[in-house]
């Protein structure tokens, strides 16, 4: 197997017959409260051992991921999934786009008309979808 992809191992479905390529995510939103989607999408990118880096209020650990509460200017971003309302995302649309992702993921409650239409004039990709989900099917 290429370093770059991984097979997913679903205990539902077994090996998927596809390869997921690697793309560095930003959660932003992510909690270690366990209950917390936020929290399953980033146990979910370490278990396909997606590169993933996460931006919460407080401090913590999920897995081998350390949730920052700065807006530190992370390299590379593929994909941002966000885990926060529309109006709380206003205070990070400049820290979004310094980074430059190709996608940004509105899970369900975070979906947002305005930051939408700004990524797609500046050519990033807005999707209203369910991370956990889109890893789930291969849709990632």
């Amino acid at each position: 197997m290429h370093d770059t992809n991984t097979a997913i191992k679903s205990p539902v479905f077994g090996i998927k017959n596809f390869i997921m390529e690697k793309k560095k995510t930003l959660v932003i939103g992510a909690s270690t409260n366990k209950e917390r989607y936020s929290y399953l999408a980033v146990q979910k990118l370490n278990a396909l051992q997606q590169p993933v880096v996460a931006l919460g209020l407080q401090t913590g650990i999920i897995g081998n991921t350390i949730i920052e509460t700065e807006k530190k200017p992370f390299e590379d971003i593929d994909t941002i999934t966000l885990y926060i309302n529309s109006l709380r995302q206003k205070e990070y649309y400049d820290y979004i786009f310094s980074l430059h992702p190709k996608r940004i993921i509105f899970n369900p409650g975070a979906e947002n008309d305005e930051l939408a239409g700004l990524a797609k004039e500046k050519g990033i990709h807005p999707q209203e979808a369910c991370t956990l989900v889109l890893l789930a099917t291969g849709q990632y």
